[in-house]
């Protein structure tokens, strides 16, 4: 059982999105929660969020880890995102 996943998906958010920290993702749910969970159902469920996405990170990787240079890279996992469908003929003079 993975929980509610209003609570994984409010997880996910602040901490992909945001970069926030674990201590301020339970707080801010706490807060934002506090009328439906319980802070011990919240600390609950952000472990079991946290372990998850840790033991998952496997599955993301579809290309050999790699240092990031600079400002730019092409990395599908870092700043670079394009279409397959894409046509050359649209950057052709």
């Amino acid at each position: 059982v993975i929980g509610p996943y209003e609570l994984h998906d409010f997880f996910l958010y602040y901490f992909v999105r945001w970069g926030f920290t674990p201590e301020k993702i339970k707080c801010i749910t706490n807060k934002t929660f506090s009328d439906i969970y319980s802070e011990d159902e919240i600390s609950q469920w952000l472990t079991v969020f946290i372990k998850r996405f840790f033991t998952s990170q496997w599955k993301r990787d579809c290309v050999p880890a790699g240092p990031k240079v600079g400002s730019i890279d092409l990395s599908p996992r870092g700043s670079w995102r394009m279409s397959a469908e894409m046509s050359i003929n649209d950057f052709l003079f």
